[in-house]
C-alpha cells in the first residue's frame, strides 16, 4: 500500500511526539522537516531519523514528495503556514488553535475547496479510543440525561514557551488550550455550543493566565471550562448525567476513565496506546484514502465555531485595555 508521506513545519515541542505517531500509524510516513534554521531542521531530522531537513517552510511545501503538510509552528504563523502548503496544492493538519481570526480560518478552507486539498484542525483527543468509549456510553443512555459537563485544565509550567504571554503571538490559556475542552464536549455530546461567557485574568497589555467559560449546549446541557497556569491542580472532565457520572482525567491524552452509577457500581473504560497521537493520523490517513476534503470528525463546522467564540471572548477582553 502506498505510503503516505508527511512535512513537518516547525522543530517545536510537540513534533517529536506526533511524528512518533505517524511511525506508528499504518500507512503513514515522516518525509521531510523544515525549520527556519536549516542547522535545527538537520538536527530534528537526524533525531527522528526524517530523511529529508529543509531551512525553509516554502521548500518544504514545493517538495513533490510530500502528500500532506502537518502546521506546527508557534500560533499566530499557522494561518501563513497553512495557506503557502494550500496554495502549493499540499493537504493540510494544522495544530490549535487552528487560526487566531474567524477570517482567515475561512479563508483557509476555501482556498483547500478551490485547490482541492484536504484540511483539518489537529484534535487528537476526540480519536482516543477512551472518546469513543464515552460518547458510546452517552449515546447507550448509560448515564441517563446529561445536564452538566466540568471541566479543569491546569499547565502551572509555561517557561518552555517563549511566547505564552505574548498577545502579538496569539500566547494565552484559552488560545493554548481552549480548543480541547471546547470541541472534546461537542464530540462526546454530539452537540453544538448554543450559548457562551467567559472571563479571565490578565494583566493589561499581556495575555490571559486564567479561564473559566460558561457553555449552554443545543440539547439544554451546561458546561463550565476552566483553565489555569497559575495553580497546579488536578485535570480532567466529568459528565454528569441523571442516573451517573463519568470521570476522565487528563481528556486529551487519557487512556482510562470510570462510570459512576447512581446505585454505587463503577464501570472502568480501558483503551491502551502507545502514541496518543496514531488515532488522529490514522484517520487523515483514511481521509485521504477516500479524497475527502474535510474530516467527518473534526468538521469544518467545528472548528470555525471554536474560532469563532475564541476571537469573540478575546476581542470582549481586550477592550478592558481601552
Amino acid at each position: 500500500m502506498k505510503k503516505i508521506r508527511y512535512g513537518i513545519l516547525s522543530t517545536a515541542q510537540i513534533v517529536p511526539r506526533f511524528v512518533k505517531g505517524v511511525n506508528e500509524s499504518s500507512i503513514g510516513e515522516a518525509a521531510a522537516i523544515a525549520s527556519r534554521s536549516l542547522d535545527k531542521a538537520e538536527q530534528m531530522a537526524k533525531k527522528l531519523n526524517i530523511p529529508q531537513a529543509y531551512g525553509s517552510y516554502e521548500e518544504l511545501c514545493k517538495d513533490e514528495q510530500i502528500d500532506i503538510v502537518y502546521v506546527a509552528t508557534y500560533n499566530k504563523g499557522h494561518y501563513e503556514a497553512a495557506k503557502m502548503a494550500l496554495t502549493c496544492h499540499k493537504h493540510v493538519l494544522v495544530e490549535k488553535p487552528f487560526t487566531l481570526q474567524l477570517a482567515q480560518a475561512e479563508e483557509l478552507f476555501d482556498l483547500a475547496e478551490k485547490n482541492g486539498c484536504f484540511l483539518m484542525e489537529a484534535q487528537k483527543a476526540v480519536f482516543l479510543p477512551i472518546s469513543l468509549q464515552i460518547k458510546k456510553a452517552i449515546q447507550q443512555n448509560k448515564i441517563g440525561k446529561v445536564h452538566w459537563v466540568q471541566s479543569v485544565t491546569s499547565y502551572p509550567s509555561t517557561d518552555h514557551i517563549s511566547w505564552f504571554h505574548s498577545l502579538e503571538a496569539g500566547g494565552g490559556t484559552l488560545h493554548g488550550s481552549g480548543s480541547y475542552p471546547l470541541q472534546y464536549m461537542q464530540f462526546v455530546l454530539d452537540q453544538s455550543i448554543k450559548e457562551y461567557r467567559g472571563t479571565s485574568t490578565r494583566e493589561k497589555g499581556a495575555t490571559d493566565d486564567q479561564v473559566n467559560l460558561s457553555l449552554k449546549f443545543h440539547n439544554q446541557a451546561l458546561a463550565d471550562i476552566f483553565i489555569s497556569v497559575k495553580i497546579d491542580i488536578p485535570s480532567k472532565m466529568i459528565v454528569y448525567g441523571e442516573t451517573g457520572r463519568i470521570e476522565i482525567p487528563y481528556f486529551w491524552k487519557t487512556k482510562q476513565a470510570i462510570i459512576y452509577y447512581e446505585d454505587g457500581r463503577q464501570e472502568v473504560l480501558n483503551g491502551e496506546f502507545d502514541s496518543e497521537f496514531v488515532f488522529e493520523v490514522d484517520h487523515v490517513n483514511d481521509c485521504l484514502q477516500k479524497q475527502l476534503s474535510e474530516s467527518p470528525v473534526m468538521t469544518k463546522k467545528m472548528t470555525l465555531d471554536t474560532v469563532r467564540l475564541v476571537e469573540q471572548l478575546y476581542t470582549e477582553w481586550l477592550k478592558e485595555d481601552v
